[in-house]
């Protein structure tokens, strides 16, 4: 995670850093793995109900969300996936029809894309068993890529390994989202749209006191934490868009 850009002094301080921040991710993967599975079933079910009820959740209508996935022991995703991509009945109203935009991790470099799915039918499970969209559809045409989109995305529903109520959000070390995440608000700002709401999914005991989560220029700050408690709002965006 060198930085030809840096100077020695700020590269000792970046290693660090990194290295603060894999004792962090050890000791919580530890912790998650003791987590008692009925308790995190609750939180499961707890967190993603408070999201469905949200009205920043309602309102949104081009969202990214990851695919849970249950070895990563990451807060379940699948409720609120079955929610955004069902079309309204007959008579409902299709302004509020949800589109979904969802992870593939290209290669190790951080380069993710997130690509439209319109059912969960369009995922196939990769090398290490983690469910993604295929580039192209069963008719075999390209899949839309979010950075290739006409309008703005409303949504982020984020994954981690920890957060603090500051908005800090500890990552798996790959640096996958706070790349993508970077390039989306970078886009937004070009565009002139308003930016996207970044809203991280967490367990209780993923939830650290503030600063004990280290932070390089590249880590993107998340503008609300849901837990099984409620929702969390750290931002002036979250503040606003949560007042209804």
């Amino acid at each position: 995670m060198s930085n030809i850009n840096t100077n020695p002094e700020e590269q000792n301080l970046l290693d660090s850093i990194f290295k603060q921040k894999r004792i962090l991710r050890s000791k919580v993967r530890k912790t998650l793995k003791s987590m008692d599975p009925s308790l995190r079933s609750h939180e499961d079910i707890a967190i993603q109900n408070s999201v469905l009820e949200a009205p920043w959740f309602k309102s949104s209508q081009r969202l990214c969300a990851y695919i849970s996935c249950s070895p990563l022991r990451e807060v379940d995703t699948s409720k609120l996936l079955t929610e955004i991509l069902q079309t309204p009945a007959n008579g409902g109203d299709m302004n509020m029809v949800k589109k979904l935009y969802v992870p593939r991790v290209e290669d190790k470099n951080s380069h993710m894309r997130m690509f439209h799915i319109s059912s969960i039918d369009d995922l196939i499970a990769n090398s290490m068993e983690i469910l993604e969209p295929a580039p192209v559809d069963a008719n075999g045409n390209e899949r839309e890529d979010l950075m290739q989109a006409n309008e703005p995305v409303d949504l982020f529903l984020l994954p981690g390994l920890a957060f603090d109520k500051s908005g800090r959000r500890l990552g798996r070390g790959g640096g996958y989202y706070d790349t993508i995440l970077t390039k989306c608000q970078e886009l937004a700002k070009e565009k002139n749209w308003r930016q996207p709401l970044l809203v991280a999914l967490s367990y209780s005991l993923q939830i650290l006191d503030e600063e004990i989560i280290p932070l390089t220029p590249n880590d993107v700050l998340v503008d609300a934490l849901v837990t099984a408690s409620g929702i969390i709002p750290i931002t002036p965006a979250a503040l606003d868009r949560m007042k209804l």
